[in-house]
């Protein structure tokens, strides 16, 4: 059932690319059709194929031959590794459904926030609230963990943002994050957001030093932290329960 999961994941990658171009603009996600960002024409059904098109095309428009970016196949590959992924651990099903959309929240805001330095609240708050819903049906959480989520998730990083915003006298982290957060606590609880934020904190670190060490700016340097949320939140999902018992035992 993998290859299906596959398939799908390609299918709505192309979608989430639109959703990447467009909603840092705020623009439609549904109208017009998809349109070539250089020359403006629509795109051709036999064009707009997954990952086949841009092969076909070698990365190239059809009409005036302008470079299509690699973020394109990428986006819609990430998508169909992880439509399988999520079949494949969480069987064919409502749970991998669920996480499969938790998955395409988070590459989304991934790349917006690494183009553009914000994280859209169309959607994290509209996911606060899914997850909180989907916590009543058979999944990942139950209700309760899935709301003391969301308060954890959203309640650590807003303290985190006031502290520093108090030491330093300036802003240090967007409240485009804390709802993030927020988000991935309605949909993994408690436990999630702790092991989500420790990765997220650990490989953001180490982020950050690199560019400090390549850029003039030094300690200015900005480093999007949402897309280190995403990583974190992905750990947990595929391997939670090893990551959880890994950070126990270091803890021991």
């Amino acid at each position: 059932m993998e290859w299906i999961g596959f398939v799908v994941g390609l299918i709505v990658g192309s979608f989430l690319n639109v959703c990447i171009h467009r909603l840092p603009q705020s623009m439609s996600i549904v109208r017009p059709r998809s349109r070539c960002p250089q020359c403006g024409r629509p795109i051709r059904p036999r064009d707009n194929i997954p990952l086949v098109s841009y092969l076909l095309l070698r990365g190239r428009c059809r009409d005036c031959g302008g470079r299509i970016p690699w973020r394109y196949p990428l986006v819609e590959a990430l998508t169909g590794a992880f439509g399988a992924l999520s079949v494949m651990r969480f069987g064919f099903g409502a749970t991998a459904l669920v996480v499969f959309v938790l998955v395409c929240a988070l590459l989304v805001v991934t790349f917006i926030d690494l183009d553009h330095r914000i994280i859209p609240d169309a959607i994290s708050l509209p996911g606060i609230l899914l997850g909180l819903a989907v916590s009543f049906g058979p999944g990942l959480i139950s209700p309760l963990e899935s709301l003391g989520g969301a308060l954890l998730g959203g309640g650590v990083l807003f303290l985190v943002a006031w502290g520093y915003q108090r030491l330093a006298g300036r802003e240090g982290m967007g409240g485009g994050d804390i709802k993030l957060l927020a988000m991935i606590g309605a949909f993994l609880g408690w436990k999630g957001v702790a092991v989500t934020l420790f990765i997220a904190s650990l490989s953001g670190t180490i982020a950050g030093l690199v560019v400090m060490l390549r850029r003039t700016e030094g300690m200015r340097a900005a480093v999007p932290f949402g897309p280190f949320l995403a990583i974190g939140a992905l750990a947990y999902l595929f391997r939670g329960p090893e990551l959880v018992r890994w950070y126990l035992g270091t803890m021991g």
